[in-house]
């Protein structure tokens, strides 16, 4: 196995992924700059190789395209961590998946080869593959705003260790390594 596992996201300075009702609009306020190293997707995204997601995140995807006409912007396998049966893919390489997160990233492995795998969302399924082990790093986007409530980036109690750390327009990125549970 040579990709690493990433947790890539973006969070207020409160520690939300998303505010109450699921929405990422916060996000959209935020200056960057799309040319940063810190912060683009554009040199992330062809180093992925395989994907996985909750459910809510799935439908905030699904909602954000269908709203603004942008097509499937992901040619990586997407696995979906969910229980619901009322989903639908947008794609070929979306597959949907229940239960635990280690066959899925045996799976994810498999189709990544020597590339990354990205952990999209939400926190808790982050929390779940840092619980198996399978958690490598997390990248994390600090975003200058707060929502005072909503999803949460990571509830886990994790040691990590600071591998980066810069600025990007409205955010603080932070690279870190995954050490494993925090003790005490």
């Amino acid at each position: 196995m040579t990709g690493k596992t990433i947790y890539h996201t973006a969070t207020t300075l409160d520690g939300f992924i998303a505010d109450p009702s699921d929405s990422l609009d916060w996000l959209f306020t935020q200056q960057m700059d799309d040319d940063n190293p810190l912060l683009n997707f554009d040199r992330f995204l062809p180093g992925v190789g395989a994907m996985v997601t909750g459910a809510t995140s799935y439908c905030w995807i699904r909602d954000h395209l269908a709203k603004t006409g942008e097509p499937w912007p992901y040619t990586a396998p997407l696995w979906v961590m969910t229980h619901r049966t009322d989903l639908e893919p947008l794609a070929d390489n979306v597959t949907f998946v229940s239960g635990d997160v280690r066959p899925v990233h045996e799976a994810m492995v498999a189709a990544a080869g020597d590339r990354d795998r990205w952990v999209i969302g939400g926190g808790d399924l982050a929390g779940q593959f840092a619980d198996a082990g399978l958690l490598d790093e997390i990248v994390v986007s600090i975003a200058a705003t707060t929502l005072g409530a909503g999803r949460p980036l990571l509830p886990r109690r994790l040691t990590l260790e600071l591998l980066e750390a810069g600025r990007n327009g409205d955010f603080c990125v932070a690279r870190y390594a995954v050490k494993g549970p925090l003790n005490g």
